[in-house]
């Protein structure tokens, strides 16, 4: 029963606070909340068409003409505007008005009929590796298209049957069969895994903040008597002289101290740190669950799941959110300080994505980067995630992960409250911002 108490006292404790407090009451609920929905909306669109190009025309001829009809008809890029100088596509490309200019030459036509190379000339701004893959792709295949065209039509006047000419065109062909998101749905590929990824920053920030505060405003050791006694949740009242009058009444002790000094309580023991900090952490960890149910509903409205991938999907989710809350919080009560708890938190947080291994290549960074990426919790989620709800691969596979998880998630809420004691214990490092 004491335990049950002192988790109850620890979240009625801070659900005064979180009623009080519109900005932390803020980022447990409307910010995540907002950053679900927005990141949806921005990949709402799931596949990028009519990338804006331009085009110089040198030749004017009838070939040319079909050159661009066929770069217009492409689904993937448009052109925006003719340009008739090199140095107007140019500032129209740094302007980002445009990404890419294809230059037909002179002579392109009679260079074809007189079967002499006739290059096609594509400038891209290759700064943006998204848009100029896309622009590249969709350029070669027009001009694949019509070097195809042209060479049959070629053989064709030289006697060959049409068919005897598309083979010796191209006697080895690609048969291209994509396993997985198979439409390049940008919004399955990167939003289901950028929301996790953003909820993983904001539960750490959380973490460190509702731990963090109490040591900042010298107010773990009132928290402490709280969950562990009952003492009133003095942390409600501002003026000291009222504080001291209500501890009068319970301890028959007068305390003279501001509300600032307040000393450490003896003895502390884990278990109630445990449950008072699960305490602390419930209305947090209760938000970010439903977030995540949000998420992962967001991330399979068109596909056809096995109910255990996502039950399997859905408790790595949550557990990531736990293990964030124990991670801000132990960085935090590490250093005593809730601003370096804050940089850590952001150091680490902030890019784990990139090395995560879903936009770059886990195969192709260096040794030390995957020695960091198999630290950070969240690219073992996100294996978990895109095996999942992608691949959908069978449960078995993405278990160890889920197994691995919760014995972190566990190691670490004892870690916390480890720390927390220590925290107790030093009461003059208290009030460091």
């Amino acid at each position: 029963m004491r335990l049950i108490k002192a988790f109850l006292r620890s979240a009625a404790y801070e659900r005064r606070f979180l009623a009080k407090n519109h900005w932390d009451f803020a980022m447990v609920v409307w910010v995540p909340l907002a950053t679900v929905l927005l990141i949806w909306w921005i990949f709402s669109q799931t596949q990028i068409t009519d990338l804006p190009i331009g085009v110089i025309d040198q030749d004017n001829s009838p070939v040319a003409n079909t050159v661009v009809r066929y770069l217009e008809a492409s689904p993937d890029i448009t052109i925006k505007q003719r340009y008739y100088s090199p140095a107007a596509a140019e500032a129209a490309i740094l302007q980002r008005d445009i990404y890419a200019v294809v230059i037909i030459p002179e002579d392109f036509e009679r260079n074809i009929l007189s079967s002499k190379p006739a290059p096609i000339v594509l400038q891209v701004n290759a700064q943006y590796g998204t848009h100029s893959g896309i622009i590249q792709k969709s350029v070669q295949s027009v001009a694949g298209t019509l070097s195809a065209g042209v060479e049959i039509q070629r053989l064709v006047k030289q006697g060959m049957a049409p068919s005897q000419a598309a083979i010796a065109y191209s006697p080895i062909g690609i048969q291209r069969t994509s396993l997985f998101n198979a439409a390049t749905n940008y919004q399955q590929f990167l939003a289901s895994t950028v929301i996790p990824a953003l909820l993983h920053i904001l539960a750490m920030v959380i973490g460190a903040t509702t731990i963090g505060r109490e040591l900042r405003d010298k107010q773990l050791g009132r928290w402490y008597r709280f969950i562990d006694t009952g003492t009133p949740d003095v942390t409600l009242f501002k003026r000291s002289e009222t504080v001291s009058v209500l501890e009068n009444k319970q301890d028959s002790v007068p305390d003279t101290e501001p509300l600032a000094r307040s000393k450490a309580p003896k003895p502390v023991s884990i278990l109630v740190l445990l449950f008072g900090l699960l305490g602390k952490y419930f209305w947090p960890i209760l938000a970010y669950s439903l977030w995540s149910a949000l998420a992962l509903w967001l991330a399979t409205p068109h596909q056809t799941l096995a109910i255990t991938s996502i039950i399997a999907t859905y408790i790595g989710l949550v557990l990531l959110m736990i293990l964030s809350f124990w991670l801000g919080a132990i960085f935090t009560l590490n250093t005593f300080s809730l601003r370096m708890g804050l940089s850590t938190t952001g150091f680490i947080s902030a890019p784990s994505y990139a090395f995560a291994g879903v936009t770059f290549p886990y195969i192709a960074i260096s040794d030390s980067a995957k020695h960091w990426s198999d630290i950070l919790p969240l690219t073992h989620y996100l294996k978990l995630h895109i095996a999942q709800l992608q691949m959908q691969a069978p449960v078995a596979v993405s278990l160890p992960i889920v197994y691995g998880l919760t014995i972190a998630t566990l190691i670490t809420m004892i870690l916390t409250a480890l720390l927390t004691k220590r925290a107790l214990a030093h009461p003059e490092r208290w009030g460091a911002r």
